[in-house]
């Protein structure tokens, strides 16, 4: 947990960046990205001195080579070790001339980080601000995965701008709810098609320590963890970096945050080889044809990202994988052939399990788009019976640019669905509805994700259209069109106004009449 100390610790590398010349928060959060990493590969390096010396052996693997680099500086004296200690003009040189130079050249290092470093520019502008920074970053616990993951997130949510192509953070407790909902297993093998932060792949793996603890106890599920179940691809080399390093600051040493366009390449190694898709990918209008991979034209022929990235999943997923992902609105009812046929699609060919209807402001500062969630199964072979549906009107957080938190910490997000003696009273419901989305689902289908869904002792199959969740049968959206839109099954109950007789109304106004005709004579009569 971050003290309120670390965060105004923060708060002040961050004033000084601004100050110092770097305004863009991206770059901010890279030089820091930059300067974790080495304090990383230093701990790496001495962990492997610690090893040697124990078995009174050779280093088997030496991060920092012996001798000198081309410029004739040892490569002992580029460790953070070292030169943390030095006067702040030495620092500035040693780490702009030389540690980054060092850092182009380390691709042959077997972590995903590693490999994204050949673009490393060094942009700190002072020896004073590279000081403050690097003593900030060495007052970090390290050792404990939680504080620096903490640290990162909190640093991560100072991104206050969208990118160009659309994208923008995911706000975390959303992330964490679609987590939840899909429960990822240890056997899973997790993609997100567009990772950026990789925000979605960090909180699958913080929810399998929390639920599947003795994974890391199996040999095998630990290998998988560490250098198989996390996959996400980006073509924004600076989202790469930042991902890697989140990923690494979470506990997982090797995931595969790749370089890869994802509507613009063919799939073909790729098709059919996750369990699960978690995503909530940029909608940035349209493509031309010629820049789209022919394979997903031929799942669905259109220029809009929002339909190509729907049917990318579709690719990605093995028979039997489950996806979570968040969509605009207009996928839901939009009229054009392409709309209606990936509709149709994930609701006769394969499994469609729920669509949760997000607030209008839970995008902002970034966005007003109105969104939502889309969980389906890919099962090639349809088995929609019902479609559930959730109208969400709160999230715990204030719906305008602000965000404020509407309750306390202990009742956001979705810690009251973790704690039996924290649940929401009504008042509290009214301003969070996810626990109450996540038990509802789970009534439908249990945490135990592999078991057949209970839908049969589901409450859910009953309730009435006019309540905040139920359940719609595939009948009535073929016969809908396949409109998917929850306000084309939500019916709304008109409350009863009782209004007095005509005539009543009348009277009274003759008699108001009457009552100003005489005030108007009593004025008259004290003017004259």
């Amino acid at each position: 947990m971050l003290t309120g100390d670390l965060k105004s610790k923060i708060d002040q590398i961050w004033n000084a960046f601004w100050s110092g010349g770097i305004a863009n928060p991206i770059e901010v959060i890279e030089q820091i990205t930059y300067l974790l990493f080495l304090r990383r590969l230093d701990d790496l390096h001495t962990l492997e001195e610690n090893k040697a010396t124990r078995l009174k052996k050779p280093m088997e693997r030496r991060i920092f080579p012996e001798g000198n680099d081309p410029r004739g500086r040892a490569f002992d004296t580029l460790r953070w070790s070292r030169f943390k200690n030095e006067a702040p003009s030495e620092m500035f040189v040693i780490v702009g001339e030389h540690v980054f130079p060092f850092l182009r050249t380390l691709g042959s290092i077997e972590t995903t980080y590693a490999h994204h470093m050949k673009d490393a520019r060094f942009t700190i502008p002072t020896p004073a601000l590279l000081a403050k920074v690097v003593d900030l970053l060495d007052a970090v616990p390290m050792e404990d995965r939680d504080t620096k993951g903490d640290l990162y997130e909190y640093m991560l949510g100072k991104i206050a701008s969208a990118g160009q192509n659309g994208q923008f953070r995911t706000p975390r407790h959303i992330i964490q709810l679609m987590v939840e909902m899909t429960a990822p297993t240890p056997t899973d093998t997790i993609c997100d098609p567009a990772s950026g932060t990789c925000g979605f792949l960090v909180a699958a793996g913080e929810y399998l320590r929390e639920q599947h603890a003795t994974l890391f106890h199996d040999a095998k599920l630990n290998k998988h963890f560490n250098h198989g179940l996390f996959h996400g691809y980006d073509f924004d080399n600076t989202m790469l970096r930042i991902g890697s390093m989140n990923m690494m600051l979470h506990g997982v040493d090797n995931p595969a945050i790749t370089y890869r366009d994802s509507l613009g390449q063919e799939h073909g190694a790729e098709e059919g080889r996750y369990s699960l898709v978690l995503a909530n990918p940029p909608f940035a209008g349209s493509l031309d044809y010629e820049n789209v991979a022919k394979d997903l034209l031929q799942t669905v022929k259109t220029k809009k990202t929002e339909l190509l990235f729907l049917a990318l999943f579709l690719r990605l997923l093995k028979p039997g994988g489950r996806a979570a992902v968040i969509v605009p609105d207009g996928v839901l009812f939009g009229s054009s052939t392409a709309h209606k046929t990936l509709r149709k699609m994930l609701v006769e060919d394969q499994k469609l399990d729920g669509i949760v209807s997000l607030p209008g402001g839970v995008f902002k500062p970034y966005a007003g788009v109105s969104t939502a969630i889309l969980f389906f199964t890919k099962t090639n072979s349809g088995g929609t019976d019902n479609v559930w549906f959730y109208d969400m009107l709160a999230d715990g957080y204030s719906l305008d640019d602000k965000r404020q938190p509407l309750l306390p910490e202990d009742k956001l997000g979705l810690q009251p669905a973790r704690d039996v003696r924290n649940q929401l009273s009504k008042e509290e419901h009214a301003k969070n509805n996810l626990p109450d989305v996540l038990a509802r689902w789970r009534t439908l289908h249990p945490s135990s994700v592999r078991a057949e869904p209970v839908e049969a002792q589901s409450p859910e199959l009953t309730r009435p259209r006019t309540e905040q969740s139920f359940c719609v049968p595939k009948a009535d959206i073929a016969a809908n069109g396949y409109d998917l839109s929850i306000n084309r099954y939500k019916e709304v109950v008109h409350a009863q106004v009782q209004h007095r007789a005509p005539s009543d109304i009348l009277a009274e106004l003759a008699k108001l009449e009457d009552e100003i005709a005489a005030g108007m004579k009593a004025l008259e009569g004290m003017l004259k």
